[in-house]
């Protein structure tokens, strides 16, 4: 394969990848972690970019991808984890998401407040998801809309906005708040889950395999290859994108308190650019969330089309596409109520996933260990869900406040290890069994 289409295809993937939450988030985490900025970065950067990474470099290695991950656990978890990762990053959260960040940033500032702001967000979604549609129908063709035209506009207006930012923002660091003032790490690793870059990866992983498989490329190594390098192009850039917003909001701090990192971005790129700045932001939002929303509605089309053989490809997109557009018309807000509880059950499932599959050639009976890992795992994930969504849980919580890590929100991790080594026991115990009744039977 050509050094150029795996060039094409990273920039394509990081495009996939660089959506609205990428934008808001890591100019948020440079104004509350402050001097704390290079540790909290570093775990934002561990989630939202090393994580999606050995997620796909996961799903190139197996045949069958995530799909067939998840069937180590039992084959109706993998159906109703990959439907449940789908619909989530697809039409019931990050497409909306996506769509009404889009009209947030790219249209809504020129609006004035006299105006009908639900008919414009309809208006504005109803293009969007038009050409959406449109887009998608060819797969074949994304990587020549996004690859070659879209992500390379696209960056040139973040390096217009980062280097003008690096050049005239020279305020210092600003002590950082509460949440950063100890574990900034631990604190920046859990905000990453907010890009939904891991899960879109298990979404996206079918994506790209099949572009590196349509220029001949069937080796199993070789996609896992190719794979790892266009995740490297796109990881890459996602980092330095993460690291200049995050600086450039840690920056900004000085000027004031913000709500979020939009209004961070728009003061930000009004301060630096004037009306250009505004307007160049908005263009900013909207090819990132149109070309995720391009990304993960195609992602979802090919996924429940080889799911359900009798379903239509183009018939599937356009169900999406008008799920997305009926949503998108929520408001941003409880579209975002809803995501954090979500991403931190979905998250630690997904690591411990992705950890098992780069080991499982070493366990003896992998179904053994996938289960019990997911067993644990999936109770303290599903506690902190819901704890997220505000329901009390008593005792319940209690005990999961007392494990180790639960000050940094990450109390799933030890009874991931227990089950890790629960399998592994059951495992060495059942090939123990085997192995006597095989010599009884020999002497027999």
């Amino acid at each position: 394969m050509k050094k150029t289409d795996t060039l094409f295809i990273g920039l394509m993937l990081f495009s996939m990848f660089f959506g609205a939450g990428n934008l808001i988030f890591p100019p948020f985490l440079g104004a509350s972690s402050g001097t704390s900025f290079w540790p909290a970065i570093a775990g934002f950067v561990a989630t939202g970019v090393g994580l999606p990474i050995l997620v796909l470099l996961a799903v190139s290695l197996v045949k069958g991808g995530a799909q067939t991950i998840g069937a180590r656990v039992h084959p109706i978890f993998s159906t109703l984890f990959m439907v449940v990762i789908y619909l989530s990053i697809g039409p019931f959260l990050a497409i909306p998401r996506n769509a009404n960040v889009a009209y947030e940033m790219g249209f809504k500032p020129y609006l004035g407040d006299s105006m009908n702001q639900s008919l414009f967000l309809f208006l504005f979604t109803a293009v969007f998801f038009t050409i959406v549609y449109v887009i998608s129908l060819n797969p074949k063709k994304m990587e020549t809309f996004m690859g070659r035209w879209i992500t390379p506009t696209l960056l040139l207006a973040m390096v217009i906005l980062c280097v003008v930012g690096f050049v005239k923002l020279d305020a210092p660091f600003q002590a950082p708040t509460d949440a950063y003032a100890t574990g900034a790490f631990s604190k920046g690793f859990i905000e990453g889950y907010n890009t939904m870059d891991a899960l879109a990866a298990l979404a996206f992983g079918i994506v790209i395999l099949t572009s590196i498989q349509q220029r001949g490329i069937s080796d199993r190594k070789q996609l896992t290859r190719y794979t790892l390098k266009a995740g490297l192009i796109a990881g890459v850039l996602l980092s330095l994108v993460y690291i200049s917003l995050g600086v450039m909001g840690a920056r900004m701090a000085a000027d004031g308190s913000f709500e979020n990192g939009t209004d961070i971005l728009t003061v930000a790129s009004t301060l630096l650019l004037g009306t250009g700045g505004k307007i160049l932001l908005g263009v900013i939002f909207t090819l990132a969330c149109f070309t995720t929303v391009v990304g993960l509605t195609t992602a979802c089309g090919q996924y429940f089309s080889n799911l359900i053989p009798k379903a239509n490809y183009k018939t599937l997109i356009l169900i999406v596409t008008l799920v997305g557009f009926i949503l998108s018309n929520m408001g941003l807000n409880q579209i975002l109520k809803v995501s954090v509880p979500f991403l931190v059950m979905a998250y630690p499932l997904t690591i411990v996933l992705i950890v098992l599959t780069f080991f499982s050639r070493h366990f003896k009976n992998p179904k053994k260990v996938y289960r019990s890992a997911m067993i644990f795992t999936g109770v303290f994930a599903l506690i902190d869900g819901l704890n997220a969504f505000g329901l009390p849980l008593g005792p319940v919580q209690t005990f999961s406040d007392a494990l180790p890590l639960s000050s940094y929100g990450m109390e799933w991790i030890i009874p991931a290890l227990v089950g890790i080594a629960s399998g592994l026991l059951l495992s060495q115990i059942g090939q123990a069994a085997q192995s006597e009744e095989l010599e009884s039977g020999a002497t027999l």
